[in-house]
């Protein structure tokens, strides 16, 4: 990894034009930022469990934010977000999930975003789908995205998470630390610089272990409103991905319609938006301008 794309990961010089308050699904506060060509088509990044919006450093510093509106947000339970009760209803109805996008997106004024998806952001996009079609976004990239969750088998889903959960959603801080690093550690096929693995420890913490939990207790399968996407689909993802099976892309693409174009990263893994932001990034400018015309 370069230094200058590790500072840009690490601390990024670029300001957000603009921090939001979202109220989102059941009123749930959201925090959310803005980012690139305030008149430019919008794309809106969605992260994973236990992550936060800090996570599309690389994204922000880079040429998409020449051409594209971005925005960037926490979603429930995670990073600057509201935190409702895990032993609520917050982390379980889907519905509440597809309102904080549908929220975000109105709220933000947005006018037929992108929707890039990252690991759990796959739940998120597909409720969103359930709720409101496809009909007020432009595209979908799926990054190593997870679209079924059946416990306790958890098909599609890797060692590097399963193996770690135990650990991570425990209110014991001995435990919990060391889980997640050993889980950060798996989200990469090689080591990423010591700032960077510090830096993502931090905003993972953020998020209480009982949410962890709760959010992977729901049972999801996103196969059937994937079936009926209209708009393009872009499946990303890392061949040695140890937390979303590549297998789970390849049900994506056996789901999606005829016409969704995978793109598969050789020695890589979890996070191909870090470990191969150049590509990731001239990939996801060109599925944007195509979709977005």
């Amino acid at each position: 990894m370069t230094t200058e794309l590790t500072q840009q990961l690490v601390g990024s010089p670029v300001a957000a034009v603009r921090e939001y308050t979202i109220s989102g699904g059941g009123g749930t506060q959201l925090h959310a930022s803005e980012w690139g060509d305030s008149s430019g088509p919008p794309i809106v990044f969605i992260h994973g469990w236990s992550q936060s919006e800090l996570c599309w450093s690389g994204q922000i510093a880079s040429r998409l934010a020449d051409r594209f509106r971005i925005v960037t947000f926490d979603l429930r339970g995670h990073g600057r977000s509201a935190k409702p009760a895990a032993d609520s209803d917050a982390y379980i109805d889907g519905r509440l999930w597809a309102d904080d996008l549908a929220s975000l997106i109105d709220q933000t004024q947005l006018t037929r975003p992108v929707l890039v998806a990252w690991s759990y952001g796959g739940f998120v996009v597909g409720d969103y789908l359930r709720a409101y079609g496809d009909g007020n976004i432009a595209g979908i990239n799926l990054v190593a995205a997870a679209t079924l969750m059946q416990p306790p088998g958890f098909d599609h889903i890797g060692p590097g998470l399963l193996e770690n959960v135990p650990g991570a959603c425990s209110a014991d801080l001995a435990q919990s630390i060391p889980a997640i690093r050993r889980f950060l550690r798996e989200c990469t096929a090689a080591p990423v610089d010591a700032d960077l693995f510090a830096t993502a420890l931090c905003w993972n913490m953020l998020t209480p272990p009982d949410i962890r939990y709760a959010l992977l207790s729901r049972e999801i399968d996103e196969s059937d409103v994937l079936s009926d996407v209209a708009v393009p689909v872009l499946v990303t993802h890392g061949r040695e991905d140890r937390i979303v099976l590549p297998s789970m892309s390849e049900r994506i693409l056996a789901s999606c319609p005829t016409g969704t174009t995978a793109s598969w990263y050789e020695d890589v893994g979890h996070m191909p938006f870090v470990e191969a932001a150049d590509r990731f990034n001239d990939e996801l400018l060109a599925f944007a301008a195509r979709a977005t015309v």
